[in-house]
């Protein structure tokens, strides 16, 4: 476990300095731009200069997120972003963006990639095909169990893993709930945290159905001996968080066991779980007590003690030679660095000489430094004294010198170019937009194989024979769709296979990198869902580098941004459905009531009741409203085909949507006209 790097976060300098007195190996921040925690204080430029040095003072490493997707607008500024952090020295990129992936891989071609959680990758299926593009890590999905990361970090890929922190009751990067309702999305980095309102199943205002205690696996460390990175969430977090969390982490292991009282009483939401890692997601609920704000306050003092003093991180050796009519020289060695500092001829001792007790006395006053004394030899005559002060000037120039050839060592060196973004010519607009849609039932799917392009099949169809057997003579209409969340990669890579085999179906939806990456090996033809958070041009160019035919643009754009899309690449848009807000492991319902009593919907705080549809392995939580653009096709220039998204709608009803009627209750029209 000595191997293991321990993450922090950290959303200040304050912050960043306390993870590396803490006994952080490696600390992410994010800047004023492009991160995914814009709430945070974060870094401004010349903060972002000065973290670089201190983490590298410390031989530590740091990454930088830019885990936000980004818009065409954005792209000439975050080159020059890239280009500014890569000089400054950062260690690696923490990026979600497929378009903003390639930006730094133009700008910077030497650079480090490490794929955000954002990117939803939960199978070692994904994380090896973005090794094969690249990718140095993944950080995945912080729902998995001990035998998906396993496997994930069988495939060689470098892997991070949240192992204490606050959790997302939604999948991240498939969370829309909080752009969808207050226009302030997580995946541009301003989530509203819409999870920790009320919400409830029953009919209790003051429940939050949404709400998870915080993860911990520190316990459960020596489980992880193989992962790569164990990372600490946080960046809006407080220092003293950050210093128990890092200091309980190096405890365990060190070896020693963990004071989780501790930690509980420094933040938690009712205590700790670690439902997703054991695959036991019982008790995994929780929210934020008077009680454990209170706790808190009484361990400060003792939190504060952790990074009171520098941490000693580098053993120096000393050499001194001093001689009679010579320059009294001092060489340091630190980790096969060798500095070396001259100062003034000594003088003739009146009294005491310089000796190797009062030379060792003096340069053993490192202080406040990340230096420890290691051995101390000298060459010395007899009957010379240097004094005190001189020798205690000396140290302080070595150490400096030691800490800027420390600096230099661990601060990347690599290629910038002056590349700017260039972009296609734009297509012309479509002819005729057809329309695609996803079918949730049987029913549905006898209605609209005959008046659309292609038929979407949910998971709960594309893998059932029963339908399959039924639908098998519109083969070449249908669009197989594997799980949102694949919880047993063997199986379902298995059933596809025999799917595509036997019933000659031969297209699949992609949700995640997971599902591109087995339907390239399965040899389907590809269609990327807006779930791949396509936002700018170079992402959508990207995607047919890599295989795919088309996709859908992502529904958190404006209908002006799409429009203005440079790609040749077909490209479709949500125009009708109760859009997924949330993709979860765990169902709000079943926590509260129990799957008896299920209403199959939850209410918020204001009476608006939320669909929830289940899987056998995950729950997604629908809009109440049904957003609507069928009125407004001609409003999308260059789109090729418009997406409807079936929920409960029986066959009339299925009807009437893809004849274009418009739908009775309410109706929105998105974040096509509002934006986020």
């Amino acid at each position: 476990m000595k191997n293991m790097e321990i993450l922090a976060p950290a959303g200040s300098m304050e912050t960043l300095c306390t993870a590396l007195r803490s006994g952080a190996d490696a600390v992410y921040i994010g800047g004023k731009r492009f991160s995914a925690r814009n709430s945070a204080t974060n870094f401004d430029d010349n903060e972002i200069v000065k973290a670089v040095r201190e983490c590298h003072r410390y031989g530590a490493k740091i990454y930088l997120a830019v885990n936000t997707i980004i818009s065409d607008e954005e792209a000439e500024d975050f080159c020059e972003y890239i280009k500014f952090s890569a000089n400054a020295g950062v260690d690696a990129y923490i990026i979600q963006d497929w378009g903003g992936a390639e930006l730094i891989k133009k700008c910077v071609p030497d650079a480090v990639l490490h794929a955000s959680t954002q990117m939803s990758v939960h199978t070692a299926e994904g994380a090896d095909f973005l090794k094969s593009l690249g990718w140095k890590r993944v950080v995945p999905a912080r729902e998995l169990d001990k035998k998906t990361i396993e496997k994930i970090h069988g495939t060689g890929i470098e892997t991070e893993i949240f192992v204490h922190g606050a959790l997302c009751m939604s999948v991240s990067g498939q969370c829309y709930m909080s752009a969808i309702m207050g226009s302030r999305s997580a995946n541009r980095g301003c989530c509203g945290q819409a999870c920790r309102l009320p919400f409830s199943s029953s009919g209790n205002r003051n429940f939050s159905a949404l709400s998870l205690k915080d993860l911990s696996l520190i316990p459960c460390i020596n489980e992880l001996s193989g992962v790569n990175s164990l990372k600490i969430e946080g960046r809006m977090k407080r220092p003293e968080y950050v210093a128990s969390a890092v200091h309980e982490l190096r405890k365990t292991i060190d070896g020693q066991s963990p004071d989780m009282n501790f930690l509980k009483g420094i933040f938690s939401r009712n205590g700790f779980t670690d439902g997703y890692f054991t695959g036991k997601r019982e008790k995994m609920f929780g929210v934020r007590e008077k009680e454990d704000v209170v706790s808190a306050q009484s361990l400060l003092p003792k939190v504060h003690e952790i990074y009171r003093h520098e941490r000693k991180v580098f053993t120096v050796d000393f050499h001194a030679v001093i001689k009679n009519n010579t320059p009294v020289e001092i060489t340091a060695k630190c980790n096969n660095i060798s500095v070396k500092t001259i100062g003034d001829i000594p003088e003739i001792a009146q009294n005491r000489p310089t000796d190797m007790e009062s030379l060792k006395k003096q340069l053993s006053k490192l202080g406040d430094t990340v230096f420890s004394i290691g051995e101390v030899t000298a060459d010395i005559d007899n009957g010379l004294i240097v004094s005190a002060g001189k020798i205690n000037e000396l140290r302080r120039e070595i150490t400096e010198k030691l800490t800027e050839s420390i600096i230099s060592v661990n601060t990347p060196h690599i290629t910038i170019t002056d590349y700017k973004p260039v972009f296609s010519e734009k297509p012309a607009p479509s002819d005729k937009v057809k329309i695609r849609t996803f079918c949730r039932t049987v029913e549905q799917v006898h209605i609209a194989i005959d008046i659309s392009e292609y038929v979407i099949l949910s998971p709960s169809l594309s893998l059932s024979e029963t339908c399959l057997t039924e639908i098998s003579e519109y083969k070449d209409k249908i669009i197989l769709s594997p799980p949102r969340f694949i919880a047993d990669e063997e199986k379902t890579v298995s059933r596809l296979a025999y799917i595509k085999e036997k019933y000659g179906i031969n297209r699949l939806i992609c949700n995640t990198p997971d599902c591109i990456a087995i339907g390239k090996k399965l040899g389907f033809r590809l269609h990327g869902n807006f779930t791949l958070n396509i936002f700018n041009s170079f992402s959508a160019e990207y995607m047919e580098t890599i295989g795919l035919e088309d996709f859908i643009f992502s529904p958190e754009a404006k209908l002006q941004q799409i429009n203005n899309i440079h790609t040749d690449l077909p490209m479709g848009v949500l125009v009708y459905g109760k859009i997924p807000l949330m993709l979860t492991r765990n169902c709000p319902i079943k926590n509260e009531v129990g799957c008896k009593k299920c209403s199959g919907h939850i209410t918020d705080r204001t009476g608006r009741n939320f669909p929830v549809v289940c899987s056998p392995d995950y729950v997604e939580i629908l809009n109440p409203d049904c957003l609507y653009m069928y009125d407004r096709l001609e409003s999308f220039r260059n789109i090729s085909f418009g997406v409807i998204m079936l929920s409960d709608e029986n066959a009339q009803q299925t009807r009437d949507v893809i004849s274009g009627k418009k739908p009775s209750g309410n109706i929105t029209r998105g974040l096509y006209y509002r934006g986020i």
